[in-house]
């Protein structure tokens, strides 16, 4: 019974001790970026969990407008999905509609359907041009969002005169319904659009509001801003928080067709695209780390004339004589050097070698600063001439 034998290991195979060594960096910047990552997407998590949410204390929470609320009776319920929202409508009932572009179109009409007719009142928290368009008839958004934040009412409706100056700048409407109430203008066009409910004889209304800056935390005790929010939301006895999530199957409606990009997340592209840079960067990083050329043994003894003549047909095909010449006289500047008592590391500085080689030539009148340091020769015959003398040169410095 035979074994093979294992082939012993070479002087240029890797230890395991080597690799961690060379890849310790990359592995360690890897580990920074996907911690890096995972805490802005917590961070971002948060933020977008908090905002406009009745029960954040955040800046861009609302949990002062709902304590506001309860201290004059309204109850606040928050709700998450589409189902609940609907079947809470009724014409004791605030519902606000936190993020209306998150619902699909045929979810929207859902949600009109639902809230059309119920005797209660919508308020819709800057919806875009397709949301309002679905859930406000007759209103429609304008593409340019208003530049001024702290805005005067400007309409008859008693609710904003009572509160005054507030900060509803943003989007933008306009309406064709005579009976709607257009407030907070910005060039002449609304940030506030109240439309009464025609559908039934229940006294119901809809509020589209250009701008969610009234319901923040951090924004609610200047100008008009808390007695708007509150005269807008608590109307009704109870008020429906409506806080459309990813877990919510009407926010993305499943009969629409969606490609493989549109399914991710806007962060993960951001921190693939930033993987893509690392990882060349680390490319470019370790290309110029090598290390050290490892000698193999060649199987057959090249003799060195021949590898001179090869050397010497390239440089002949390049027509490089500037190279060539520049190689003859920079190996016997180095050869010379050590003969006349100059260090090799001053072999190519004129000032050095030339005193001390016309010193051990007996200054004979050779015009050593040509031969040595000259300009490249213009053709062949120049070449080997200088060749011849360079040869020369070496075999007069050498001569006991």
């Amino acid at each position: 019974m035979t074994t093979a034998a294992t082939p012993p290991a070479t002087s240029a195979s890797p230890t395991a001790r080597q690799m961690w060594t060379r890849s310790r960096g990359v592995v360690l910047a890897f580990a920074l970026l996907l911690a890096g990552a995972a805490v802005l997407a917590t961070l971002r998590s948060d933020a977008r969990h908090s905002a406009l949410d009745p029960r954040s204390g955040d800046p861009y929470g609302s949990r002062a407008v709902a304590e506001l609320l309860a201290d004059h009776g309204v109850s606040t319920r928050v709700v998450t999905t589409l189902a609940e929202a609907r079947a809470a409508t009724g014409p004791d009932t605030t519902l606000l509609v936190a993020a209306p572009d998150l619902l699909a179109e045929r979810r929207q009409q859902e949600l009109r359907s639902a809230t059309a007719g119920s005797g209660g009142r919508t308020v819709l928290v800057a919806p875009g041009p397709r949301s309002v368009e679905t859930l406000a008839p007759g209103v429609t958004a304008d593409p340019a969002t208003s530049r001024a934040s702290t805005l005067d009412p400007d309409c008859a409706l008693p609710a904003a005169q009572r509160a005054g100056s507030a900060d509803t700048g943003g989007i933008r409407y306009t309406t064709t319904r005579r009976d709607a109430d257009e407030c907070y203008p910005s060039n002449r066009l609304a940030t506030l659009v109240r439309v009464p409910d025609t559908a039934g004889d229940r006294d119901g209304d809809t509020v589209v509001l250009g701008a969610p800056d009234i319901f923040h935390n951090d924004r609610l005790d200047e100008q008009g801003n808390a007695s708007l929010a509150l005269q807008l939301l608590g109307s009704r006895p109870h008020l429906i928080w409506y806080l459309p999530s990813l877990s919510d199957t009407s926010a993305a409606d499943q009969d629409e067709e969606k490609s493989f990009f549109d399914l991710i997340p806007s962060g993960w592209l951001w921190g693939t695209l930033q993987l893509f840079v690392a990882a060349a960067l680390a490319a470019l990083w370790r290309a110029r780390r090598l290390g050290p050329l490892v000698p193999e043994k060649l199987p057959v003894a090249i003799r060195a004339s021949e590898t001179v003549e090869g050397r010497a047909r390239l440089y002949r095909r390049a027509d490089a004589r500037d190279r060539a010449a520049t190689a003859l006289r920079s190996a016997t500047r180095t050869r010379l050097a050590p003969l006349v008592g100059v260090p090799v590391s001053q072999a190519h500085t004129p000032e050095t070698l030339l005193p001390a080689l016309s010193i051990h030539l007996d200054g004979d009148g050779q015009p050593l600063h040509p031969l040595l340091f000259g300009p490249p020769p213009t053709d062949d015959t120049g070449l080997i001439t200088l060749a011849d003398q360079l040869d020369a040169l070496e075999r007069e410095v050498r001569r006991p």
